[in-house]
């Protein structure tokens, strides 16, 4: 146990990384959805607050420390989701290709990367309207804009997670343990 948290809560954060990184390839990568990862994140940050403090058999008198175990392990987690968010954000931003299939239109050309996702912005139904009236007339403006609105994602998801977090500690609570177990072996 160290001075602040329990190794319970160090474990937890561990976990809460391969959380992350599961539902990150699962949602951003393999099948885009971006909706259901802004979803899993705070769950995940609401079993890893509760977690950390099951793993480590903290007492239900000492809140404070539950507190801080589920805030150390769910600020992990929630930083490393945020971080592969942007990570895939940036990985495709900067090497999008242009492909688009032939029913669809064709490739677009343009040079790969930013321009391109302007491109694709652009042909999406009623996008070049949408981004004229929010005043995106060039890549320079458009990627100004989509980073800040992929930050705010990541904002969006620190801040759920970390909550979440912290609401799986306080759930942990009622069940906790009033006193602590003794696991004395006999020979």
């Amino acid at each position: 146990m160290s001075r602040f948290v329990d190794r319970g809560a160090n474990v937890a954060a561990v976990v809460g990384i391969g959380m992350a990184l599961t539902i990150a390839v699962s949602f951003l990568m393999v099948i885009p959805i971006d909706p259901a990862y802004l979803v899993l994140a705070p769950l995940s940050g609401l079993l890893i607050g509760w977690y950390g403090n099951q793993r480590a058999e903290q007492l239900r008198s000492r809140p404070g420390r539950v507190i801080a175990n589920a805030a150390w392990s769910g600020a992990i987690t929630a930083v490393t989701f945020a971080v592969l968010f942007l990570g895939v954000k940036l990985f495709f931003f900067s090497l999008d290709p242009g492909y688009r299939d032939e029913r669809s239109g064709g490739s677009f050309t343009c040079a790969a990367g930013p321009a391109c996702v302007y491109e694709r912005y652009q042909a999406a139904e009623g996008g070049a309207a949408a981004l004229a009236e929010v005043g995106i007339s060039d890549v320079t403006t458009f990627t100004a804009w989509y980073w800040d609105g992929q930050m705010g994602s990541a904002r969006l998801l620190i801040g759920t997670t970390l909550i979440a977090s912290l609401l799986g500690g306080l759930l942990y609570l009622p069940s906790a343990p009033k006193v602590r177990r003794d696991v004395t072996t006999s020979a």
